[in-house]
Parts: C-alpha cells; structure tokens; sequence
C-alpha cells in the first residue's frame, strides 16, 4: 500500500528572468513502512522536496498525497493540523523549544491537539531513546545526541504516517549520528514507520531500502536497495 504519492511536483522561486525552478516535475510513491533515502549535492532540490512534503511550502504546481489525503487541498488551519497529526518532522539542529522539559518537548504534538497522552506510549518510546532520567532537563541541559532523541520523540508520538528527517546527523559526532540511525532505523522496522531521510551521507544513504537521487530539480536516479 502507497502511504505517500508525490505526482509531478514543481517548486519555482521568483518570475520572469530570475525565476528559479528549484523542483521540476517529481513524481513517486512510498508505500508504508518503506525506508527511503534521499541524496544530491547542494542545491539539487532536496530539501525544497522535503519541505514540500512536510506540508512546510507550498508547491507552484502538482499533488502531494499522504495517506490518501491531498495536502495541498487543504486550507492552512486544517494543514497545520494535519502536518500536526500524520507528518512527524525531524530537522538537523533539534528546532526544540527551549523553555519546555524533555517531556513537554516530546508530548507538545498531542498538547496543541489538546489530546490526552497515553502514558505507556509515551514510556515506551521514552526508554528506547534513553532518556528516562532526562524528562525534567530542559534542551540546554543536554547534548547534542539527547536533543536528537527528543526530536524523534516529538517526530512519533503522534504515530505519524510519516517521518520526514531533513539531514538528521548533519550536526552531531560519528558515534551519535551512528545511534541516532540505528534508532530511526528501529522505529522504522518494529514500528513498520514510514521513513523518508535527507543525508549527504552515502553511509547512511545505504542502510535505507531505496534512494532516490535528485539533481537539478528533478530524479536522476530511483534505486532499490533492499526490497
């Protein structure tokens, strides 16, 4: 089953002579459960991609179907909520919030909804990330990787119907970028989480079961690793 269909989308920054055509006529699937990295040099596209699918930017043309769901149908409230309840976005550098704990960190998805957290959820997924003794901490009490580990936990508590991760080790030392992978990769095959990763790491690149390489804008190559 495709939980994720993307059909000729395009992204163009700008008008006339200094338009920039960042993304030109994408189109692929995802089907749920599936583990995709997404890899291309600077400026290729990819994070627009990503952003698009996020439900973070809008497209100047083409669908984005999550779950079935055409996102971009959607007005803004009802995106917000959407991207709130199915999109779990995981970014390089955390974009925690720094006056909340670990915890309200983690659960802030389900509060905005004004949904009750289901404490053995919430347990769960607070013991395979490790950080137990680290709810009442606040961001700037942690490292780099325990920061990571929130954002993941944010990105699922939701149990999104997918998991967007923008260049997730990008900023963190070999030995936590290489937890954090294993940790996605977890989610990914216990959970059967859909997981779609930004890296410019070739390593991390293949561990995934597909990728998919965007240059110029458009797919370049689309292979499958492991099916």
């Amino acid at each position: 089953m495709n939980i994720l269909q993307i059909e000729n989308l395009s992204k163009v920054y700008g008008k006339g002579e200094t338009a920039v055509k960042a993304l030109d006529n994408v189109s692929f699937t995802v089907k749920k459960g599936e583990f995709v990295a997404i890899i291309g040099p600077s400026g290729s596209g990819k994070s627009t991609l990503l952003h698009l699918l996020g439900g973070v930017d809008r497209p100047t043309s083409g669908k984005v179907l999550i779950d079935n769901t055409d996102i971009y149908d959607l007005n803004e409230t009802q995106l917000a909520i959407f991207r709130r309840r199915q999109i779990g976005l995981i970014y390089q550098f955390y974009n925690l919030i720094p006056i909340l704990t670990v915890e309200e960190n983690i659960t802030l998805p389900m509060l905005l909804d004004e949904h009750k957290v289901e404490p053995k959820q919430l347990a769960d997924i607070v013991k395979i990330l490790g950080l137990e003794t680290r709810l009442n901490h606040l961001p700037n009490q942690l490292s780099g990787g325990q920061q990571q580990r929130v954002s993941i936990g944010r990105a699922l508590i939701s149990n999104p119907a997918i998991m967007l991760a923008d260049e997730p080790t990008g900023n963190l030392d070999s030995k936590n970028s290489s937890e954090i992978i294993e940790l996605l990769k977890m989610f990914n095959k216990t959970y059967n989480q859909t997981l779609l990763v930004i890296t410019h790491d070739e390593r991390i690149a293949l561990q995934a079961d597909r990728v998919i390489s965007i240059e110029d804008g458009r797919i370049a190559k689309d292979e499958v690793i492991r099916p």
